[in-house]
């Protein structure tokens, strides 16, 4: 796969667009864009740790019925399911329907409410692990890093699941923990203007 590609307007993407049209909004208006929202980072995570042996296309496309299925992804609310919920999502079509990273979501919404006790909110506990300078690893040319494998042992050691490097490394891509756009996609300097005004937690 080629570096970039051109978008609907000419001007050239990271080159993982071209795996479906919908990349491109997702590209254009999501990746890799500051977030410190805790509802955004806990559905991010929960989405990564599904995609886990899936294409991203593949939950992208589900993103909308999952949200539906877990309340948004409040995890103050999904905290509460019960075993009578895990067999209602097991019979959901419209998601993944996994049993271990359905009871998963549940268990690492009771530790994301610890954490909000602990650290006053999962932005300040995940903005701690943004790469420095001197972390910061060639766009695109890695799918972990120290830091990665730091924040998912860390994470582990809390109570969380499926949580490994890989999954960590993606969802730091797509919540702007770093700029992983390629050089020469237009949206690398929009979201660099981002990262720069962008208030840390």
């Amino acid at each position: 796969m080629t570096n970039t590609v051109d978008g609907p307007d000419g001007k050239p993407r990271c080159g993982w667009c071209a795996a479906a049209p919908e990349f491109f909004d997702y590209h254009d208006r999501e990746w890799g864009f500051p977030v410190d929202d805790d509802r955004r980072l806990f559905e991010k995570l929960c989405l990564e740790s599904f995609q886990s042996g899936l294409s991203w296309r593949t939950i992208l496309a589900k993103r909308e019925n999952f949200r539906k299925a877990f309340k948004n992804f409040d995890f103050n609310k999904v905290a509460r399911f019960t075993e009578q919920d895990v067999e209602r999502l097991l019979q959901d079509e419209g998601i993944v329907r996994h049993r271990g990273k359905i009871e998963a979501v549940i268990n690492n919404a009771q530790r994301a409410k610890e954490m909000v006790k602990q650290e006053g909110s999962i932005a300040a506990y995940i903005w701690r692990y943004e790469p420095g300078p001197a972390d910061q690893l060639k766009p695109q040319s890695a799918s972990t890093s120290e830091i990665s494998k730091a924040l998912s042992k860390d994470l582990k050691k809390r109570g969380w699941k499926f949580v490994g490097p890989t999954t960590v490394y993606a969802f730091m891509q797509a919540m702007g923990l770093i700029n992983d756009h390629v050089e020469q996609c237009k949206s690398r300097t929009e979201v660099e203007r981002a990262r720069k005004s962008f208030k840390r937690p």
